[in-house]
């Protein structure tokens, strides 16, 4: 049936009726195929798949009722399943007079489930077979720039991971520096601190408090007090001894 036609906007495919030379290629199954096709022009997309199914039942190899049935299953969101019939077909669809969309179509399912490689050689395959298709050629340079996008470019992905390594690597040793830094520094800070808690002790060690100084003071008066009077004590006995003298 329907071309699935370009992406606009993403992907946005609107379709067109296939030649109705397809329609024809097999005798066996035309009349469910052209019903289907009927069908599909209402856009009664549920009731054109149950033809071209018919029609497959008929003739199992029909490459029009497979490629038509794809068209109505993408028509109603059922990517997988479109997919997997065009797949069906893909051995006689290379000797098909329009191959070319059967390419493109198949680009198109691809595009739908985000297998940008498959779209890619899709349409590229579409382009070999019709140069002169503008839908083809716009969807296909869109599928190959959602691959690069997407991390397909190969090289270019590959150098901004080693960008990035580098930096992280540049980052790590920035941060050992500053903190070997932030070592030193904290060791050169203890340094000064202990020598100088130490000066301080020693200048300490030379001075007394003024307790410690009245403590001193009183212990001295004590002490001459203390030998003052062992003097006089002395003196006393002395005279008293010179008395005792005097008065024998």
């Amino acid at each position: 049936m329907g071309k699935m036609r370009k992406i606009i906007e993403y992907i946005i495919l609107a379709f067109a009726l296939l030649l109705a030379s397809i329609s024809a290629a097999a005798q066996t199954d035309r009349r469910e195929v052209r019903s289907g096709n009927r069908q599909f022009r209402k856009e009664n997309f549920t009731r054109a798949e149950i033809d071209y199914r018919k029609a497959l039942v008929k003739d199992s190899s029909s490459f029009a009722a497979s490629y038509d049935l794809a068209n109505s299953l993408y028509r109603q969101n059922n990517f997988e399943e479109a997919g997997k019939t065009l797949e069906k077909v893909k051995d006689s669809a290379p000797m098909n007079p329009n191959s070319s969309d059967y390419y493109y179509n198949l680009g198109n399912v691809a595009c739908q489930k985000k297998d940008w490689q498959a779209a890619v050689d899709a349409y590229k395959q579409s382009l070999l077979r019709n140069p002169a298709d503008v839908d083809a050629k716009e969807n296909y340079i869109y599928a190959k720039l959602m691959l690069k996008n997407q991390g397909g470019g190969g090289n270019d992905k590959n150098n901004q991971n080693q960008d990035q390594n580098q930096q992280n690597q540049n980052q790590n040793q920035q941060n050992q520096n500053q903190n070997q830094q932030n070592q030193d520094q904290n060791q050169n800070q203890n340094q000064n601190q202990n020598q100088q808690n130490q000066q301080q002790g020693q200048q300490g060690q030379g001075k007394i408090s003024p307790q410690q100084a009245q403590q001193m003071l009183s212990a001295i008066q004590a002490k001459e007090k203390e030998t003052q009077d062992k003097v006089n004590k002395e003196k006393a006995a002395l005279l008293k001894s010179k008395q005792k003298e005097k008065n024998w």
